[in-house]
């Protein structure tokens, strides 16, 4: 069941890198979030500026497969967004759209559930972390479930089932750790600050679900699973196309030379 979870008694480094990461973007995600609760259209896209900024910038100080993997995330979740919100009605943003801030910010989210998850801190506590985020996940998704709220959440505990399923069966179970927090941590803020709402039905399970659903954090194990086996067949692409290019050079380059003889 813990295959894929760091073995434990070992001494782990804690990199500043990580932290900072991940403290920067918890608060870049609040100031955002609550910034766009009561922001015109303008202010939104210059949010969405910021994003980039903040984003590229995490980048450059990363590893090619890390950067490959937040770009495919990025380009997945986008297109979620735009299916699950406008299309589908699962949620809605404040305007009815994507904000131009939530593609970059999916890519600072992921990047920071990677960085926790290879912090010394997740890596020597992965146990006690996993035990306290089953604890309180399984929680809330009994809470929505249970009748006492108005709004009921059966499909956070859906979730919460393929939640633990990635958790205890995939290959980056740090990672889904971390997206716990930092998912959570949005969803907490963006909708109590009605910078977006989830529908009190979902559109295509047609059951309750809540105001954000418990078990939200699943959706980006989907992310991560797209990210890590799409990045080695798009460095792979792009190998070979970088490869297919020198050789097209060099053989233009030698036609040159024979003619120019």
């Amino acid at each position: 069941m813990l295959r894929h979870f760091p073995e434990p008694n070992l001494v782990y480094s804690h990199k500043k890198r990580d932290y900072f990461i991940a403290a920067f973007t918890f608060f870049c995600v609040a100031v955002c979030l609550l910034s766009d609760a009561h922001a015109d259209m303008a202010k939104q896209n210059a949010l969405g500026v910021c994003g980039w900024v903040f984003l590229i910038g995490l980048l450059l100080g990363e590893a090619k497969d890390v950067r490959v993997q937040v770009l495919i995330a990025v380009l997945f979740a986008t297109i979620g967004e735009h299916f699950a919100s406008p299309y589908m009605g699962g949620y809605t943003y404040r305007f009815s759209n994507v904000p131009a801030y939530v593609p970059p910010g999916h890519g600072m989210v992921y990047l920071t559930a990677v960085a926790l998850a290879r912090s010394g801190l997740f890596l020597t506590y992965a146990r006690q972390i996993a035990t306290f985020v089953v604890a309180v996940c399984g929680l809330w998704s009994l809470w929505g479930i249970s009748g006492i709220p108005a709004q009921g959440d059966y499909v956070g505990a859906l979730l919460f089932v393929v939640f633990l399923a990635y958790l205890f069966k995939g290959r980056s179970p740090m990672v889904y750790l971390a997206a716990f927090f930092i998912t959570t941590w949005l969803e907490l803020i963006g909708t109590a600050a009605g910078t977006w709402t989830w529908a009190a039905i979902d559109p295509v399970l047609h059951l309750p679900q809540g105001n954000p659903p418990s078990g939200v954090a699943a959706w980006y194990c989907l992310v991560d699973a797209v990210a890590i086996g799409g990045a080695p067949q798009v460095m792979a692409l792009a190998g070979r196309t970088r490869d297919y290019l020198k050789v097209q050079k060099a053989r233009k380059n030698a036609y040159q030379g024979a003619g120019n003889e």
